[in-house]
């Protein structure tokens, strides 16, 4: 069936997707290098630490062992003795044992002096060479992980439909140079797979035209003829709108093969433009059948093809006006921007659509409680192209049960 979208009194919500928000410090993403780095560094930091624990712990045994003096002052003539380190040896009133005890304290206060001056040099230390190791394992991460880096631009630029890139990764065979030759050969069979497909449409697009092409001007001769029978008149018109429904399936076929690629080639496309285009085009056949179309295009500016996005928007134009109520329908129109792509939406009175066969309709001649091509409204291939084609400009395309019948079709793209 065709589609169908939702009316300007319950506007749908706008779809939004968290996973295509940029994170607000996208260099604070979990990299794999930065993870190596991490590690490296992580590393080398607690290896430090512990050395670093274990020369203080063997520097204060050191310097502990034997904590008595050296020497005590037992006895002295006029012995006077002054120093900067130890005020409390400065008094002359000091007996020897006072003296003594003087001396002692001073050097255990020397031992923490020295030991802390240690400690807090060796964290000076240990924090500039945990500097140079993260910035060391940082580099060394990103030179084992080049090859890497090849393959995803190569593989980034293969999905922009580029699949004559190939990585062609030197250096030792290793499991990275066996992942980026396997890739190679992929390509190579991809590549051989489109240009086969290309070559096939080209082909079929020839040889199914020219006789179809043959067929319609040999009837409209015929029925140009006015001594012809009324009979033949009436059957020549019967096989020649067989014809036209041929034509019309080959051409969709045709355009559904194409468009199932990336689009290479990219200018810039006003969706308002395309879809007051579409609504030109289908402008007789609303009025013809009793549908007002109205709706607000504001410009939505995306990289795109204008003859395949002009497809995606007459498409849903021409279902929603013939998918309609018989009296007193409408389809409605909308462009614009929201969270930074561009949005067509289309929205439609109709039948009611049950919410499990949304999905049957995109599929090639599914209709509506039918699964192949018989109604004179089109060939079936109508959301099926549409779908193609948001897919190869990187969007999408949702669709949505309206209440009280008719659809709400919404295409996003990225501008």
């Amino acid at each position: 069936m065709a589609a169908t979208p939702a009316p300007p009194q319950a506007p749908p919500k706008p779809t939004w997707d968290p996973r295509r928000v940029e994170p607000p410090f996208p260099w604070l993403r979990p990299t794999i290098r930065i993870r190596l780095t991490l590690l490296y560094g992580g590393m080398f930091l607690i290896a430090g630490i512990l050395l670093l624990s274990i020369i203080y712990l063997l520097a204060a045994q050191a310097i502990n062992t034997g904590n008595e003096p050296l020497f005590k002052i037992v006895d002295a003539t006029q012995l006077r003795v002054t120093s900067d380190n130890c005020p409390a040896i400065k008094s002359d009133n000091l007996t020897f044992s006072q003296f003594n005890e003087a001396i002692s304290a001073c050097i255990d206060d020397q031992r923490r002096v020295a030991l802390d001056d240690l400690l807090s040099r060796s964290l000076l230390a240990l924090l500039g060479l945990a500097v140079i190791a993260f910035a060391f394992g940082y580099a060394m991460a990103g030179r084992v992980l080049s090859p890497l880096g090849r393959i995803t631009r190569t593989a980034r630029a293969v999905a922009g439909s580029d699949l004559s890139r190939r990585i062609e990764l030197d250096g030792p065979d290793d499991e990275l140079k066996e992942l980026a030759d396997t890739f190679d050969e992929m390509l190579e069979r991809l590549q051989r797979a489109f240009t086969a497909q290309q070559r096939f449409v080209g082909n079929a697009s020839h040889e199914l035209r020219t006789p179809l092409a043959i067929n319609r001007t040999l009837l409209e001769v015929h029925l140009s003829d006015p001594n012809a029978p009324m009979e033949l008149q009436q059957l020549g018109k019967t096989l020649l709108a067989t014809n036209e429904r041929s034509e019309q399936l080959v051409e969709g076929l045709l355009l559904l093969a194409r468009s199932d690629n990336q689009i290479v080639e990219r200018k810039p496309v006003d969706l308002a433009e395309v879809a007051e285009q579409a609504v030109d085009q289908v402008h007789a056949e609303a009025e013809a059948k009793g549908v007002v179309i109205r709706g607000e295009q504001k410009a939505a500016v995306v990289q795109g093809n204008g003859v395949l996005l002009e497809r995606i928007a007459l498409n849903l134009v021409q279902n929603a006006v013939r998918y309609n109520v018989p009296e007193g329908g409408w389809v409605e129109v909308t462009t614009e921007v929201q969270h930074g792509q561009a949005v067509l939406v289309v929205s439609n009175t109709g039948p009611v659509v049950p919410a499990y066969e949304i999905d049957n309709l995109f599929e090639p001649f599914r209709r509506l409680r039918t699964e192949r091509t018989g109604s004179d409204k089109g060939v079936g291939l109508g959301l099926s192209i549409v779908r193609s084609v948001a897919r190869a400009h990187g969007g999408h395309i949702s669709a949505q049960p309206r209440e009280g019948g008719g659809l709400v079709m919404r295409v996003t793209l990225p501008i």
